[in-house]
């Protein structure tokens, strides 16, 4: 598995808290655009033994946002297994125009960012992601938990085509796919070229039997389709990994749309 980190520079935290709070989503409705919505997400390794200075950060100035009347909607999500203590803030827009965008709100309460946050980040990366909606489940997501995914690959069509009908099956069975998938837009040489997210209503689902979807499919098209189509994803997979996520309501701000 390849690591997803950069190193930390001076006012890290400041910087992206600032550009993401820029980002006025709060009333995407993530199937208006035919081609998905755009993820943002950065990822946050903290500091050993600085995790709830960290979250205590977060806490102060999520308070002096809203207390600023902002609008900027974010989850973070805490990964539950792994290397390090890692923390994801996701949000969402329309469009690229919304980087265009300012938001006073959030530029009030930098000096909190970056006396309170920064200093517990021991390392950060940012990405986007497209959202794919004819192979994903209907946004939003109302679960806080995630199982989460990824995949890098020499062939993107390929391997979409296959995840194409195994969704088609899972649908036809369950009434609709399982997960969230998700189109990675640039990025370094370790980052994922493609990732779904399958929500749970809590852990205890993750103990539920059920069939997996290479069941489905082969209960749908027969043994030897399956074993054709598993060996050609498999074929164009050069990595692959999956990590649990679990949202935590204290740090994020995502009320219902109005």
């Amino acid at each position: 598995m390849k690591t997803l980190t950069v190193q930390r520079t001076n006012f890290l935290f400041v910087a992206l808290i600032v550009a993401f709070s820029t980002l006025l989503s709060n009333k995407i409705q993530a199937q208006e655009s035919e081609k998905g919505f755009i993820l943002s997400m950065t990822t946050f390794t903290i500091k050993p033994g600085q995790d709830n200075q960290f979250k205590e950060g977060i806490k102060a100035w999520k308070a002096c946002y809203l207390e600023n009347g902002g609008e900027w909607t974010w989850n973070i999500w805490k990964r539950i297994q792994g290397k390090g203590n890692v923390y994801i803030l996701t949000s969402s827009m329309s469009n690229w125009a919304e980087m265009d965008e300012t938001d006073e709100s959030g530029k009030n309460c930098r000096m909190l960012a970056r006396d309170l946050i920064n200093p517990h980040v021991e390392s950060a990366e940012s990405n986007f992601a497209r959202f794919m909606p004819d192979y994903s489940k209907s946004y939003p997501n109302p679960d806080p938990v995630l199982w989460v995914s990824s995949w890098q690959v020499n062939d993107w069509k390929k391997f979409m085509e296959g995840v194409k009908e195994i969704t088609d099956a899972v649908t036809k069975v369950e009434g609709s796919p399982r997960g969230f998938w998700y189109s990675v837009m640039g990025g370094s040489k370790d980052t994922e070229d493609i990732f779904v997210a399958t929500p749970f209503k809590n852990f205890a689902q993750l103990d539920v039997d059920r069939d997996n979807v290479w069941t489905i499919y082969e209960n749908a098209h027969g043994k030897e389709k399956r074993d054709q189509m598993q060996a050609e994803m498999r074929d164009v997979v050069e990595e692959s990994w999956a990590y649990l996520y679990m949202r935590d309501e204290d740090l994020s701000h995502n009320p219902p749309a109005k």
